[in-house]
């Protein structure tokens, strides 16, 4: 019970047990309802809702008549908790209701902008605009209350593996980790900055030289990056280090952290996370953060595809495609739009080749002009794909294409419902690699290449034959 001078219950935790009990509560007008001679409302707080009754002939009728009860109005009310006639399954306090006895307007509201439901009318730019309204809506407090459960669950089962919380400095100087710093011009010293952590590597490096042994962080982090649809200019991470440990020890350590989240904070028992080489997530998924929820794997085309004169495969670096089950039935608009998205700045492909295996067996392709029916069906044997099943397949340079094919995946996953955000498919991708090749950077090659030479041959000048 939370139970103040001002309100006894919040309005999620009254229930058939207090029936009969005069109670006292708090909260916004989320709607009303007049039937007869009486007006129904429901009244919201961060906790639930519950049920009024408000009879017409209740000593207050005349001052709140000519107003009534707008939406979002701030009541404190008071009465007596009643059996509800037709209960609502679909709310926690659904069995009871409110009989109001006295009622008492905190403050007065404008009629809200948006809706303050889940599926609300208002856009991101409107929400954003009156964000203490979005702030109101329960599928965003529920975001909220999820990220405090999270770091409750993470700090309480980390001090039980003895890791250290430390909270390290915001304001520190430029240690560029591949993103921009956001900088901060200091006052006390004229043209210099401090730089916005990108995570807090030097510090917690710095403890594990000074043997503090096991620290962790739920850390702010800054990077000066273009948004993208799964990075933001500011971010918080769970941060962590070990010290006299090897990377078996690390992934089972938060291995067992992510398992112990997922089941104390959602409910939900995770099996033993696979692993995954980081070479096989690039073939099979084009990206290193691969989304095995569904299966539609990246296939390679380009012994199957090449030498039959279309000049896009045979000028192509990599034919690569996917087959998507049961999506034959795509018609020439979808296939049209589909084409169109993936030549999208985004993605930047040049076009889309698509095979439908109809269901009587046969193939109808984009490129028939230069593939028959017994070359279309090495196609199907080579991804797997079965009456019914569409064919999609770009072309170009390795890289550029290897994850256009990526993004095309992930996005006919989601049109397909095969990304259903209520299962979880957790893994570890391992293996990475220390460096990227780097075509466009002669003088980076050429400081690597002196470097190599300077560990190996340390008294003699490096040769151009090393450079090159």
């Amino acid at each position: 019970m939370l139970s103040t001078h001002l309100r006894t219950h919040t309005c999620g935790e009254l229930r058939s047990e207090n029936i009969g009990e005069t109670v006292t509560l708090c909260g916004w007008v989320q709607k009303t309802r007049k039937l007869g001679g009486a007006t129904f409302i429901d009244l919201r707080d961060r906790f639930g809702i519950t049920q009024l009754i408000f009879s017409n002939e209740n000593e207050n009728s005349d001052a709140l008549g000519q107003e009534g009860f707008s939406r979002e109005m701030v009541l404190k009310v008071k009465g007596t908790v009643i059996e509800r006639e037709s209960k609502n399954k679909n709310l926690a306090t659904g069995d009871v209701e409110i009989k109001i006895e006295s009622v008492e307007v905190l403050n007065k509201a404008l009629t809200p902008p948006f809706t303050i439901e889940d599926e609300t009318d208002g856009g991101d730019e409107l929400r954003m605009k009156y964000r203490y309204l979005d702030l109101r809506r329960s599928v965003v407090r529920k975001n909220l209350e999820l990220r405090h459960r999270i770091a409750i669950e993470t700090r309480n089962y980390l001090d039980k593996l003895n890791f250290l919380e430390v909270e390290t400095p915001v304001l520190i100087k430029s240690t560029p980790e591949g993103a921009r710093d956001f900088v901060v011009p200091s006052r006390m010293n004229a043209n210099q900055y401090y730089a916005l952590p990108q995570s807090p590597q030097t510090f917690k490096q710095l403890l594990m030289v000074s043997g503090f042994d096991r620290y962790y962080q739920i850390v702010k982090c800054f990077r000066d990056e273009d948004l993208r649809a799964d990075r933001q200019p500011e971010f918080t991470q769970i941060d962590c280090e070990m010290s006299f440990v090897e990377q078996e020890d690390i992934l089972k350590t938060f291995e067992s952290l992510i398992k112990h989240l997922f089941k104390t904070v959602k409910g939900i028992e995770i099996p033993d996370l696979p692993r995954m080489l980081y070479t096989d997530a690039m073939k099979h998924y084009g990206n290193d953060k691969p989304d095995t929820r569904f299966e539609m794997k990246l296939v390679d085309f380009n012994l199957t595809v090449k030498g039959k004169n279309f000049k896009v495969f045979d000028d192509a670096e990599l034919v690569i495609g996917i087959c998507a089950k049961g999506a034959s039935e795509y018609t020439r608009k979808q296939l049209d739009e589909l084409t169109e998205w993936v030549k999208r700045p985004q993605i930047g492909a040049t076009g889309l080749v698509y095979a439908r295996v109809n269901n009587d067996g046969s193939i109808k392709s984009s490129v028939d002009k230069f593939y028959n029916e017994e070359e279309l069906k090495k196609w199907c044997k080579v991804c797997n794909a079965q009456a019914g099943d569409l064919i999609l397949l770009l072309a170009g340079a390795e890289e550029k294409t290897r994850k256009g094919a990526s993004e095309l995946r992930l996005e006919m996953g989601s049109r397909l419902g095969l990304r259903d955000k209520n299962i979880f498919s957790c893994l570890w991708v391992v293996d990475f690699p220390l460096l990227e090749w780097n075509d466009g950077d002669p003088n980076l090659l050429a400081s690597l290449a002196g470097r190599w030479h300077a560990k190996h041959h340390p008294f003699t000048s490096p040769k151009p034959e090393d450079i090159e």
